[in-house]
């Protein structure tokens, strides 16, 4: 293959807040129904932060032999559980024959909380001996790339992205440029997160970044005035990506082309975006730029969008400053409204969506959206999804560290 292979979508798969598979996520997207409710997985009373946007009626034995279930966190079951439906949506079948051409890169931005708290409980009361000796191997964020290769066969490049927030859309855009170099023909990609336990909810409790709001149907609201923390999710989103070359000799339906990649630091603070968004203004920049696109090219924009003050305003600020006047032209909207924060996995999901999106010429809306903020003065699709061609779509992803990421994707044209 030559170095710059052309990259498209032909597989994906999904388990978060709204939905245990595309097809059911996608419509709840769409439809601007909401996955937040109360905080369950951990004693709500314990902390100020009383709603959570959490997976519900997932059984991991749907995909997974129970016995190996039992040695992976949740974050990785939910990473095999999309793998896997990405794979059959694809109806790509990994032979001995293909194996070693076939890649894994999903991102995870925190990992194996949960099993690391039971494990800690474990040592505390009975000793070292009691610790499982999986403990480690359940708990790195490598290892949802890890079970996935195992459990699918797959032999070609194995890696994780670990960048907090960004982690899901570095992973794409890292697994995106594995194929375009020729080192694969297809990648399985994305981010995985379980980050409701204890530990997780009180660090970002004490953090002040996550909503106090106690009410559910209003917690997550992007880039309104009353906004005033992110709500916490889990869950996670794969992609298959494949050279085109790949995907046309087997004939693959096609979601997608992904043209750009976009990825910078801000060298600024541990929590905080750079003033004005500075970092990401040149990670959009960079990928519109890698896309061969202009800005005016770009009709719809997945926000990062987390509800936070700094970020919904500094973001905001930053897509001014990439797209000039054409800014005001752009549908942009957070699907965190509706799923919360998935962290990691956050980018990974909303490529879903905005593959869908393109897809059904349906942009989803940015639900919660009541009271204008002077300062997050564009088009955020408010409240009621929008039916709207997209050629070209952006979707950011912005993390603790200063990581800042974008994708771009353009409908495929032969």
């Amino acid at each position: 293959m030559s170095e710059n292979n052309r990259v498209v979508i032909t597989g994906l798969g999904t388990v978060n807040p709204i939905g245990l598979d595309v097809a059911s996520s996608w419509k709840n997207a769409a439809a601007g129904i909401s996955g937040i409710g109360e905080l369950t997985r951990v004693n709500k009373e314990d902390f100020p932060m009383k709603t959570s946007a959490e997976v519900q009626d997932f059984e991991p034995s749907d995909f997974i032999d129970k016995k190996d279930a039992r040695k992976m966190d949740r974050f990785t079951q939910f990473a095999v559980a999309s793998a896997k439906m990405a794979l059959e949506d694809a109806d790509y079948t990994i032979t001995e024959e293909n194996a070693e051409h076939v890649g894994v890169w999903i991102g995870a931005g925190i990992g194996g909380m949960e099993t690391y708290e039971q494990q800690f409980h474990k040592f505390n009361e009975k000793g070292y001996k009691r610790v499982s000796p999986f403990f480690v191997p359940m708990m790195i964020p490598d290892m949802a790339s890890g079970q996935v290769s195992i459990v699918t066969g797959a032999k070609g490049i194995n890696s994780c992205s670990v960048t907090a927030c960004a982690s899901g859309t570095n992973s794409i855009g890292d697994a995106f440029k594995v194929i375009q170099r020729g080192d694969a023909e297809v990648m399985i990609t994305g981010g995985a997160e379980a980050p409701i336990t204890n530990m997780a909810v009180a660090g970002f409790c004490s953090a002040k970044a996550v909503t106090t709001n106690e009410d559910p149907a209003s917690a997550s609201r992007p880039f309104d005035k009353n906004r005033d923390g992110f709500v916490m999710g889990e869950g996670a989103g794969i992609l298959i990506l494949e050279s085109l070359e790949s995907a046309k000799n087997r004939g693959a339906h096609i979601y997608a082309e992904i043209v750009g990649y976009g990825a910078t630091g801000d060298a600024y603070h541990l929590t905080a975006p750079a003033p004005e968004g500075e970092g990401a203004v040149r990670s959009m920049k960079q990928a519109v730029e890698d896309a061969g696109l202009q800005p005016e090219d770009i009709q719809y924009v997945n926000a990062h969008g987390t509800s936070t003050g700094y970020n919904d305003e500094y973001e905001t600020t930053a897509l001014k400053s990439v797209f000039g006047s054409h800014a005001y032209h752009l549908m942009v909207s957070s699907t965190k409204s509706m799923t919360g924060h998935l962290l990691g996995a956050a980018g990974a999901v909303e490529a879903v969506f905005t593959l869908k999106a393109m897809e059904d010429s349906i942009v989803p809306p940015t639900i919660n959206y009541e009271e204008p903020d002077p300062a997050c003065d564009l088009d955020y699709v408010p409240n009621e999804q929008r039916q709207a061609e997209i050629k070209a779509a952006l979707s950011n992803s912005l993390g603790f560290g200063g990581h800042n990421a974008t994708l771009v994707f353009k409908k495929y044209e032969a």
